[in-house]
């Protein structure tokens, strides 16, 4: 079998309700990655990318989130609505969604502006 073009790895992670840092997948349903396994498959994309339900991406204040490889372009806030634009726009024609794109200021830092402030002397 040849290897994927594309890997987009959807958050699945589970964390207690009104957790802090949120929730991506609270009713383990795995909706997303559902839909995006339908969205490949009907445009004969299945074997060719594929798309998997993964643990904690720790970019839970952006969830739901996900990340694309090879070009590791991470998305936040995705819903079911915006799968068949992320397929049709990044995954077919090349070109990530702008709107759900994090940033580079928010992806693997402390200080990103989403995240919820620590107090001190607690």
């Amino acid at each position: 079998m040849a290897r994927f073009e594309k890997h987009i790895f959807i958050c699945g992670n589970l964390r207690p309700l009104g957790h802090p840092r949120g929730c991506c997948d609270p009713e383990q349903k795995a909706e997303l990655q559902k839909a995006f396994k339908r969205s490949l498959a009907e445009r004969g994309l299945k074997g060719r990318v594929r798309a998997n339900q993964s643990g904690c991406l720790d970019q839970c204040e952006h969830g739901p989130n996900l990340v694309v490889y090879p070009e590791g372009v991470w998305y936040g806030h995705v819903t079911l609505v915006d799968v068949e634009e992320i397929v049709e726009s990044h995954i077919v024609g090349g070109k990530p969604v702008e709107r759900l794109v994090l940033t580079e200021e928010c992806i693997n830092t402390a200080s990103c502006e989403h995240k919820p402030k620590k107090v001190s002397g607690t």
